[in-house]
């Protein structure tokens, strides 16, 4: 995976649509390059139970599928209902890891395939930076949600990250770290209300 996000500085992007539409994403380099399209899963992923208004709430289960501009299948990452459990899978279904909420909203631990503790995502209190630290405390990426005005925030998932990656960062917390928009995205900022 590292060679599809092996930029330095990374931009993951909703285009505008309404605030009920379906999970979508783009994922670029800092060039602006498109290098994977994220959108969510007809299967709505793994969980069981699913909310019966999609995308309606931060709280609802999804799943979203990112390929390369190609169709060529890259991650998939499942958000469970609630806003507790959240994993990152390969297309083959081999689990790269999971984000784990410790304080919601605050803070997010990230595990690897086997459940070893590898790092942490800290939340500032407008939920609009987050410090990816690796298991020793150490940063290893700032992903910035840009503020779009309050129309934009409340009327359209029109979202924008941007990603600064502190290389070199091992495997798999580097897909963890580029992975860490879409996933605070889906917990925190998707149902589009004021919080």
């Amino acid at each position: 995976m590292s060679e599809v996000f092996s930029s330095p500085v990374l931009k993951v992007e909703q285009p505008r649509r309404g605030p009920f539409a379906k999970s979508q994403y783009k994922v670029m380099d800092g060039d602006g390059t498109v290098l994977a399209i994220a959108g969510q899963t007809n299967d709505e992923g793994r969980s069981e139970m699913r909310g019966l208004f999609p995308g309606k709430s931060n709280l609802d289960a999804r799943a979203v599928l990112l390929t390369t501009p190609d169709g060529e299948p890259l991650l998939m990452v499942d958000k469970q209902s609630g806003r507790e459990y959240t994993e990152v899978f390969r297309p083959d279904g081999e689990r790269v890891g999971s984000f784990v909420t410790e304080r919601v909203g605050r803070r997010y631990v990230i595990y690897d395939d086997d459940g070893t503790f590898i790092g942490a995502v800290d939340v500032d209190v407008p939920r609009n930076n987050f410090l990816v630290k690796d298991a020793d405390g150490g940063q290893v990426a700032h992903v910035r949600k840009k503020w779009a005005g309050l129309a934009t925030h409340l009327l359209t998932t029109a979202d924008k990250y941007s990603i600064e990656i502190s290389d070199p960062v091992r495997e798999p917390l580097r897909t963890m770290a580029v992975m860490t928009a879409i996933v605070m995205d889906m917990n925190l900022h998707e149902a589009k209300e004021i919080t």
